[in-house]
C-alpha cells in the first residue's frame, strides 16, 4: 500500500535527526512558520523543509497560587458538571424520575469531587501551592531544506528580509 507519505521520514514512527542545509534561522517558531509560508506562497517545494527547536527548554508558567479553597471550589464546579450529567441519565431510565435523580447525581458529583480533590491536595503537604502551565520551547528555529534545493530557499528568504 502506498501513501503521499511512504518516503517521508517524518511519517516514520522512529526518531530520526533532521537533515538538509540551514537556509533560514529564527527566534519565535511563528517567525520561522511565517518564512515556510512565504515559501510555500511562491510555490517552493516545501516538502524538503523541516523546522529544527534548537536547545530545547521546558519553561513552566505560574498561572496562579493554590488554596483550600480554590481547590476545593474548583472540584465542586467539575463533579457538578458531572453528577448533573450522571443524573440526568439516570432521570431518563428511571420510572417518575423527576427531579430527585438530577438532585442525587448532582449532590454525589460535588461530594466525590470535593474528597478526591482534598485528598490529593493535603497529598502534596503544601509542597505545590501553585497552579501552572509547561512548554516545551526552544532558543532559536532553524529552517533546514534538502541540498537539492536549498540555494533556492536561501535566495527566496533573503527577499523576505
Amino acid at each position: 500500500m502506498t501513501t503521499a507519505f511512504a518516503n517521508n521520514p517524518a511519517a516514520s514512527a522512529l526518531p530520526t535527526p533532521p537533515t538538509g542545509w540551514p537556509i533560514g534561522s529564527y527566534d519565535t517558531y511563528e517567525q520561522a512558520q511565517r518564512a515556510v509560508d512565504f515559501l510555500a506562497d511562491r510555490d517552493f517545494p516545501v516538502q524538503d523543509i523541516t523546522i529544527v527547536g534548537v536547545e530545547p527548554m521546558l519553561v513552566e508558567r505560574v498561572a496562579g497560587r493554590l488554596s483550600w479553597g480554590r481547590v476545593l471550589g474548583a472540584a465542586a464546579a467539575s463533579g457538578a458538571w458531572f453528577g448533573l450529567f450522571v443524573g440526568i441519565l439516570l432521570s431518563l431510565f428511571t420510572i417518575g424520575g423527576g427531579w430527585l435523580p438530577i438532585v442525587i447525581g448532582l449532590v454525589g458529583g460535588v461530594g466525590s469531587s470535593m474528597i478526591f480533590a482534598a485528598i490529593s491536595y493535603a497529598s502534596t503537604r503544601g509542597k505545590r501551592d501553585f497552579v501552572s502551565q509547561s512548554q516545551l520551547v526552544a532558543r532559536r528555529y532553524d529552517v533546514l531544506c534538502q541540498p537539492r534545493n536549498a540555494e533556492a530557499g536561501r535566495n527566496l528568504l533573503y527577499s523576505l528580509g
